[in-house]
């Protein structure tokens, strides 16, 4: 039986627009920015999407939200919106396609209480007759596609995801991923690929699974299982921006790639941190940066198997530094007592 790789599927498009290949990146609030998508389309990431901005402060102009909509310069630059009023969501729409949004995707997934709390993100999937309106306002406002994220559903009483991807497929929307999770589930348990399937069955339009994708073996599976035309990468591309590229390329050609040399990781690393102190300035961007760092030395870590407690050590020493030849002299350290480690 062929496998997925070798059954040539028809190349992902969003309207008119096509998709570099069927690994995309995930939104993620706090990471994804400029140049941590600049670097993950780089590397081979068939589609990068910004932070989730709220509507209403992207039209009031203020400055984070600018930021976090700031195209990455590679490929179709997509906006993620989040709101629940259709004026906002509306004017969001059309300052974001003014700025040179391609795309316009509505976040109908984010879990976060301060999220739902203000019945944005998942809570939409509470009342979908809203949720519609705000798809319709979205639409109605712009020329460039639109697409939808969504979990399955509020809760296990009511995986209403099914009813929501046609319904907006019907009113306009492009493309449509699917978390598989509840917004009650959060990130806790495993990713249910397979309740996808019942949305795909229900729609034409092309459909993203996302959760728990991990690996190239994660992908064949999460496409298995819920028929979908492509995978989203979150959390597992944290400290690893090479990954939907090789998980693409795995996809593609049937091979499997292993991490990057620890030198490659490295120079990857420091360059994003450079980057990311232009991007937001050096005060902010020193903190903002810290996780990413963190991340990068987990990621090198797992690479050569160091010990839980030489890991330790090193992110202390690293994530403490300040000032930015220090970060960058022990990044190198770092890397390099890593490498002295595995080959020994």
């Amino acid at each position: 039986m062929p496998g997925l790789e070798s059954s040539r599927p028809k190349p992902l498009k969003i309207g008119e627009i096509a998709v570099a290949s069927r690994v995309l990146l995930a939104p993620m609030s706090g990471v994804t920015d400029a140049p941590f998508r600049r670097l993950a389309a780089a590397l081979g990431a068939g589609l990068v999407v910004s932070e989730m901005t709220a509507s209403d402060d992207l039209v009031h102009g203020r400055p984070m939200s600018r930021l976090r909509c700031e195209a990455a310069g590679i490929g179709p630059h997509v906006v993620q919106l989040a709101g629940c009023e259709t004026h906002w969501m509306a004017e969001g729409a059309k300052v974001a396609e003014a700025a040179g949004a391609d795309i316009i995707d509505i976040n109908m997934g984010c879990p976060a209480r301060h999220v739902t709390g203000g019945q944005s993100g998942s809570a939409l999937m509470r009342d979908l007759d809203h949720a519609l309106k705000l798809i319709e306002a979205t639409i109605a406002a712009v020329k460039v596609p639109v697409t939808l994220k969504m979990r399955l559903g509020w809760d296990d009483r009511s995986l209403n995801a099914p009813e929501l991807a046609r319904r907006a497929e019907s009113a306009g929307v492009q493309m449509i991923t699917v978390h598989g999770r509840t917004r009650c589930q959060f990130y806790k348990g495993r990713a249910d690929w397979t309740a996808v399937r019942s949305i795909k069955d229900g729609i034409t339009i092309p459909l993203v699974v996302n959760g728990d994708i991990t690996s190239l073996d994660d992908a064949r599976a999460a496409l298995a299982a819920s028929g979908a035309d492509a995978v989203m990468i979150g959390r597992a591309a944290q400290g690893r921006p090479w990954l939907p590229g090789q998980v693409a390329r795995g996809l593609a050609t049937g091979r499997r790639e292993p991490p990057p040399a620890l030198e490659t990781q490295l120079a990857l690393v420091i360059a994003l941190y450079e980057e990311m102190l232009v991007h937001h300035g050096r005060r902010i961007g020193l903190r903002h940066a810290r996780k990413h760092l963190g991340w990068a030395l987990d990621a090198a870590a797992e690479t050569t198997g160091a010990a839980e407690d030489v890991l330790k050590e090193w992110r202390r020493r690293v994530l403490t530094a300040e000032e930015p030849i220090l970060v960058k002299r022990g990044l190198a350290d770092a890397f390099s007592a890593l490498a002295w480690r595995a080959a020994a």
